[in-house]
């Protein structure tokens, strides 16, 4: 596994760090090629639940409006574990005004319990979410309940 300060992340993505949030997928690869790809940092994996294991737990955190997990949704747009075992995710929600925040935060504790110790959410709005943000997985979730991603308008 890695060692204090090598960083953990998924194939061709950037971990995440103190220079906040990174660009999204599609802005990242121009195609949404990269749609899914969260950056992922630990300090020390050895004994301690790595990023990888908190994204997968996110993969629990349901948006209510959509009934689709938050990372498939490509709200998550980084995860990084402290040297002291704390989670700090960085993500986003679908708009500023959206009013379940809290809702939100809950799912992610009750997700997470066991798991880590203690985590904070870094609520970010930039990049802006966009549809090319979410993962395979997903549009193939809201595609079965209805969606049409080729009738969704696009904005530039």
């Amino acid at each position: 596994m890695s060692s204090t300060d090598d960083e953990e992340k998924a194939p061709g993505t950037a971990a995440s760090g103190a220079e906040g949030p990174r660009s999204g997928p599609a802005e990242a690869s121009g195609a949404g090629d990269q749609a899914g790809a969260i950056p992922l940092k630990a300090v020390d994996d050895i004994g301690r639940a790595t990023a990888q294991d908190v994204q997968e737990a996110l993969h629990q955190v349901i948006d209510p409006e959509l009934g689709i997990d938050v990372v498939d949704l490509g709200l998550v747009y980084g995860i990084e574990i402290d040297e002291l075992g704390r989670a700090i995710i960085t993500m986003t929600l679908t708009t500023p005004a959206c009013p379940l925040t809290d809702l939100i935060e809950d799912q992610c504790a009750s997700s997470l319990a066991g798991l880590v110790e203690e985590f904070r959410i870094d609520w970010t709005w930039t990049p802006r979410w966009t549809l090319d943000m979410i993962t395979p997985d997903g549009k193939e979730q809201l595609a079965a309940i209805g969606f049409n991603f080729a009738d969704m308008p696009t904005y530039e």
